[in-house]
């Protein structure tokens, strides 16, 4: 067991994520609608769907949002179709950054990502190459609350087959090979384990420090990317001081 402070301030990052409600929604419904066109409306039979409707979910995302975005999908979805890229690139002081994306429109989105990189003191690179610094793997986050005893969950989510069990602030953090982390869900969910977040995360193998200023230009960098609609993750290694 270790901490890392990879993940943030679970209250924090909430906060953040009602500020922006309207724009949180309309990127769940697209992972959503994805979903939907690769393997149905049955989320029973469809892990990509289950997955997704368990994120809009962490991110309050109502029910009757979820059904009608479930609902549009399954129809003509007014002939749009959202393709999955993945962008990297450098931050400021050549921190790596990689960016993934839902658009129906690569030449609009690749337009507005290189001018966010370039007006944060970055640049937008080419494929492959920032990528080989991080590591793919599944994570689960776990809120801390009196109802867990830290000993016994971490054995637990061992036994369940998870790589590494980390103590942050006010979480703890699983973490999984990519293709076991929905198997390793259910499991926990079994042992009657709340899990706060599920999903696979680019893990970076080392973090840079930046002095202040080019921290300032990172979080902007970081806050004007998540505020695109087209951007589903943004994930980096810069190391956050809390």
């Amino acid at each position: 067991m270790r901490s890392m402070g990879r993940i943030g301030n679970i209250k924090e990052r909430k906060n953040k994520q009602d500020s922006k409600k309207a724009s949180v929604y309309t990127k769940m419904a697209r992972l959503i609608a994805v979903a939907v066109k690769e393997g149905g409306t049955d989320p029973e039979y469809n892990a990509a769907l289950k997955a997704a409707i368990d994120k809009a979910k962490v991110n309050n995302m109502p029910n009757d949002n979820i059904d009608r975005a479930i609902k549009k999908a399954s129809g003509d979805n007014d002939g749009q179709n959202f393709e999955q890229i993945i962008y990297e690139g450098y931050g400021p002081a050549g921190v790596a950054v990689i960016v993934e994306v839902l658009s129906d429109n690569r030449n609009r989105t690749a337009g507005e990502v290189r001018h966010l990189f370039d007006k944060c003191g970055g640049n937008l690179g080419t494929s492959g190459c920032v990528s080989y610094l991080f590591d793919r793997k599944g994570q689960l986050i776990i809120e801390k609350n009196d109802q867990y005893i830290e000993d016994e969950l971490m054995m637990i989510a061992l036994d369940s087959g998870a790589e590494d069990f980390v103590d942050e602030s006010d979480a703890y953090v699983i973490m999984t090979a990519p293709e076991d982390l929905h198997q390793i869900k259910g499991k926990l969910e079994a042992a009657s384990i709340h899990i706060l977040e599920a999903e696979t995360v680019y893990v970076p193998q080392t973090q840079v420090k930046l002095n202040e200023e080019d921290s300032t230009k990172m979080a902007k960098l970081v806050d004007l990317l998540e505020d695109n609609d087209d951007v589903q993750e943004v994930h980096h290694n810069w190391e956050q001081t809390l």
